[in-house]
């Protein structure tokens, strides 16, 4: 059986390279859903035309076009900066909130750079919150996006019947399903942020402590007997 300082020094070093493991692989799928929240954010596929739609065409958060019915060409228009151009106040709501998302995200990223200056547990646990907050606000925008489809240009492009969280014609695409699934993993990391953190809390200390019978062993690699006396080990 090994000596009760050695398994512990084992315990330690094993515990250690898991969460350092793991740490690496929550800040790689980080930049990945940082891009997703990106892609999700400027593609104006959130919605689109169908088989049965008057007009072909698609919207997204603050871009859109729509098809000429004479000419089957696209006329496109919307801008992220110029909020008069995007036609549902619903729409802008929606792109404020996943937009705000977006930036979250990629603080948190900012954030791996405090990981040299600040305790590594409270670094964790603030990207856990700023993960948290983004999958809030992924939620908010999700949830307001259908409000703006009983919009003149929506209707335009999915029929009359096309009202506030009808669609329609229409059919959802890949970019609003995207934002859906970013949701889960935005919580996902968060949550696996915040156990990161609380496992840096809990790492051993240099000095180990391990209860034995009638003794303990300390970092020094001294034997304390329970009568306090201290013997070299």
């Amino acid at each position: 059986m090994l000596p009760a300082q050695e398994a512990a020094k084992i315990y330690h070093t094993n515990y250690v390279r898991n969460s350092r493991a793991m740490g690496v692989l929550w800040q790689v799928f980080t930049v990945t859903f940082a891009v997703i929240t990106v892609v999700v954010f400027i593609q104006p596929y959130w919605i689109g035309d169908s088989v049965n739609t008057p007009q072909a065409g698609y919207f997204g958060l603050f871009h859109y076009c729509i098809g000429n019915a004479l000419t089957s060409e696209l006329t496109c228009k919307g801008s992220a900066l110029d909020f008069g151009s995007i036609p549902s106040g619903a729409f802008k709501t929606a792109m404020f909130f996943v937009g705000i998302s977006m930036l979250l995200v990629v603080g948190s990223i900012v954030c791996f750079s405090l990981f040299f200056f600040f305790n590594t547990g409270s670094v964790y646990k603030i990207c856990a919150w700023m993960q948290l907050a983004s999958s809030t606000c992924m939620v908010i925008g999700c949830m307001i996006y259908p409000d703006g489809w009983d919009s003149d240009e929506v209707k335009r492009m999915c029929g009359q019947r096309t009202d506030k969280y009808t669609l329609g014609n229409c059919t959802v695409r890949w970019a609003y399903i995207l934002a859906i699934i970013s949701i889960m993993d935005s919580l996902s990391l968060s949550f696996l942020a915040f156990s990161l953190g609380s496992r840096q809390d809990k790492l051993l200390p240099e000095d180990f402590q391990v209860e034995g019978k009638g003794r303990r062993v300390n970092g020094g690699g001294e034997k304390m007997g329970s009568e306090g006396k201290t013997k070299a080990a």
